[in-house]
Order: structure tokens, then sequence, then C-alpha cells
């Protein structure tokens, strides 16, 4: 029987969009989030799929559907039938720390199949990144076409940013932001990956505070509105409107609804002019991979992680 390749996506809109252009082979489409919350490095683990569950059951009031899980995870223990993996993912740190944990899930089973990498980002003619779901049919076969063949030092770089990412030291990971690899958007996640980390002197992290600075700048009518301008101006961070709603509900500290506008009040405009540090006014025990959020400070004139004073695990 002929062997063909298992593509794995980075969602069900492109698995569908995949599908439509008929290009060959079975698809596994990857629905984890995997860049907030706590994490381990056995990916999909009877202890890892528990700590998931209770994570979105205690930070979104979601039910993890774990048997829709296993059923695409399954095509990874019969790859007798495959002659390669193809990997399907965008530029931003929410689709690397999926990318980086599917890797080490493949090479966790002892698969021995060449691997390629489809990663959308920058495209010709465009001023903005692109997710691959933004691609035109020829684009997407473009990038088909030009997959690029992940060698040992690539997939080891990927185990070791996962591994670290599980881990306790994340100021390990900046090493890796100057190591050249076939990944060439990695270096902007991980730099991204840091400055989720509460800033020294804020108390806030560079995504909360470009959300103030969103507010400061542009009259924003609603909460969906402002939404709407961070899904596009966010850079490297890939949240989604799930992260997004619960990161500007968490910020109400610092701003005030109006009858046709949100207006930053006292505390937004301190947090702005770098006057006060808020961050016991938004602590939420987020958890990044194997650490606390609010565990450290990213500082930005050392730029790397310090513990913070007198932190309570």
């Amino acid at each position: 029987m002929k062997k063909h390749p298992l593509h794995i996506t980075n969602g069900s809109v492109l698995t569908s969009l995949l599908e439509e252009l008929k290009i060959e082979g079975d698809f596994l489409t990857w629905q984890a989030m995997l860049c907030e919350g706590p994490t381990i490095e056995a990916v999909f683990s009877e202890e890892f799929l528990k700590i998931r569950r209770e994570y979105f059951k205690d930070f979104y009031d979601v039910e993890v559907d774990n048997e829709l899980i296993h059923t695409e995870l399954d095509k990874l223990n019969h790859t007798e039938d495959y002659s390669e993996i193809i990997l399907w993912f965008e530029y931003d740190l929410f689709c690397h720390i999926n990318m980086v944990a599917v890797i080490s899930l493949i090479k966790q089973k002892k698969i021995d199949l060449p691997i390629y990498l489809i990663c959308s980002g920058r495209e010709k003619g465009s001023k903005t990144l692109k997710g691959l779901g933004e691609l035109s049919s020829e684009q997407l076969m473009q990038h088909y076409e030009a997959k690029v063949l992940l060698n040992a030092d690539d997939l080891e770089m990927a185990r070791n940013v996962w591994s670290i990412y599980c881990g306790v030291d994340h100021n390990l990971l900046k090493p890796l932001i100057v190591k050249s690899s076939s990944f060439d958007y990695l270096s902007n996640c991980l730099k991204a990956h840091l400055e989720r980390f509460p800033d020294a002197v804020t108390g806030l992290n560079d995504i909360e505070k470009n959300i103030l600075e969103i507010l400061n700048t542009y009259k924003i009518t609603s909460k969906n509105h402002l939404l709407g301008y961070i899904l596009n101006y966010q850079g490297y961070f890939g949240y989604g409107d799930f992260q997004l709603k619960r990161i500007i509900d968490e910020l109400a500290v610092f701003y005030t609804i109006k009858e046709d506008h949100l207006e930053l009040n006292r505390k937004g405009l301190l947090v702005l002019q770098n006057q006060h540090n808020f961050a016991d006014d938004i602590a939420n025990g987020m958890t990044y991979g194997g650490v606390k959020k609010a565990a450290f400070y990213f500082s930005k004139s050392a730029n790397k992680l310090i513990k913070t004073v007198h932190y309570d695990d």
C-alpha cells in the first residue's frame, strides 16, 4: 500500500481549507491552546490532560472534550501508514508553543519520519503578518511546495524549548532567541513570551500595557470595539477572542465605561506614566507552562526575568 503524508494543522478552519484543495494525505487537527496554563513535558499524558482540564475549568469555566483529543491523536499511533509528517503552524506565540509540543509528542512516541514545517507570516505584497487561514488557495499551495524539512538540530531545539517552557527557569530560553534554526519566527515568539511576565516598573505585561495604550490613543466605544483593535495590534502573541476577552475584563480596574466610550481612569494613566506598580491589582494566578506569572518580573533594562520578592506560591 502506498504511504501518504500526515498533515498536522493548527485548527479546523485550516484543515477544511486544505481538504478543499485536495492536498494528498490524512489530517490531524491540533485543537490545543498551550500558551496559557500549566503544562508538563509528557504531552497528553493522563496527568497532562488532568491539569489542562482543571485550568480551563478554573479560568474559563469550560469543560475540555478529551474524547475528541484522543480521537485525533490516535492517528499518531498508526504512523506505519505515513511517509512524512507536515506541520502547518503560524508565526505567533500561540502557534509556536503548540508546535514545539507537537514535535515533542512525536519524539515522545519515537516516531521516525521526516518532519516538514509550513509556517505563514511575512507575505509578499502585505504590510502585515498573515495567518494560514488568511492566505489564498494559490498562496497555500506555494507554501506547500516550499515546505521546509526540519533537521535534527531543529527538532532538538523544539524539544528544548518545550522542556524549558514546562520548567521553572524561563530565562533559559534567552540563548535560543539568538540561535539560528529553520523556525523563522521562533526568536520573536520567545521574546514575546518573556514580555508576558509583569514589567518590573508597572506590574503589567506587554500586552496588558498595549491595551491601555490603545484606550489612551483611540476612541473605543465598547469592549467589542477594543477587542477588534487588540486582535489587529497584538504583534506576535496570536491570542484569540477567548483569551483577549478575559484580559479586557481583568483590566477593568484601569478604565471606566462611559455612555459612548471606554476611558482610562487614574490608575490606567499612572500605568502609562510608569508611576506605580499595579501587579497586585490584576493578580489572577496565571501559569505559563511551569512558572506562575506572578513569580517573576520582566526587567527591560536587564532583559531577563527577575524573581519576585516575597512571592508566595
